[in-house]
C-alpha cells in the first residue's frame, strides 16, 4: 500500500472516530487539563518578577549554577514546575531556568506579542474592548504592561502611563480565554 493510501486511511478513521465520539466542550476541555502543583497552585501559571536583579539557575537550588540574570522588575515569567520553594519558569523568549519564590509576585502582567518585535508593528491599545474604539496609544512590540483585568477576549492594561483595552491573543502573560480579575 502506498504512503498517500494509508495516510488516506488514518485520516478516514480519525474522522469516522470523531464522529462517533464528540470532542469535549472547550470549558470540559479546560477543567480537565487543570494541573495542580504541590503549592495547591495551577500549573502551568503566569507571575512576574518581584525584583529588578533576579538569578535564574540550572536547577532548584543556591547550589546550582547561575544560568540567567533578569533585570527587569515586573518581567512576566510563566511558572511550568515546582519543587519546594523553586519554580521553573518560561520566559517570553523560551528561555527556561528556576528561580526562588521568594523573588516572584502573583502580580499580573503582559508583555505585547513578543514575537513582533523587530518588525515594523504598532499595537492599537483601545478606549473599549472593541475592535472600533478609539485609539488611546499605539505600543510596540516588547512593552511590558500590568494586566487589570481579562475577559477571556481583551484584557484591560496599564502600559506606559496609558490604561486601555488590548486583544489578549496579542499578549504574552495572559492564556487564550484565561479571565483575569485584580
Amino acid at each position: 500500500m502506498s504512503g498517500f493510501a494509508s495516510l488516506r486511511l488514518i485520516v478516514s478513521a480519525a474522522l469516522l472516530g470523531a464522529a462517533f465520539h464528540p470532542m469535549p466542550s472547550a470549558a470540559q476541555g479546560a477543567a480537565q487539563s487543570v494541573t495542580l502543583g504541590p503549592s495547591g497552585l495551577p500549573l502551568p501559571r503566569f507571575v512576574s518578577l518581584k525584583s529588578g536583579r533576579v538569578n535564574s539557575r540550572i536547577g532548584p537550588g543556591v547550589n546550582y549554577s547561575v544560568n540567567w540574570m533578569y533585570l527587569k522588575a515586573g518581567l512576566p515569567m510563566e511558572i511550568v514546575q515546582e519543587y519546594d520553594t523553586w519554580r521553573k519558569v518560561r520566559d517570553a523568549e523560551g528561555s527556561e531556568g528556576w528561580i526562588n519564590q521568594s523573588l516572584l509576585s502573583g502580580k499580573r502582567t503582559a508583555m505585547v506579542a513578543p514575537w513582533q518585535r523587530g518588525k515594523d508593528a504598532e499595537i492599537k491599545l483601545l478606549g473599549d474592548p472593541d475592535k472600533g474604539a478609539g485609539v488611546v496609544a499605539l505600543v510596540d512590540p516588547g512593552v511590558i504592561g500590568t494586566i487589570k483585568s481579562c475577559t477571556g477576549d481583551w484584557c484591560e492594561m496599564t502600559l506606559g502611563g496609558h490604561t486601555g483595552w488590548i486583544n489578549q491573543s496579542l499578549l504574552w502573560g495572559a492564556y487564550p480565554g484565561e479571565k483575569i480579575k485584580d
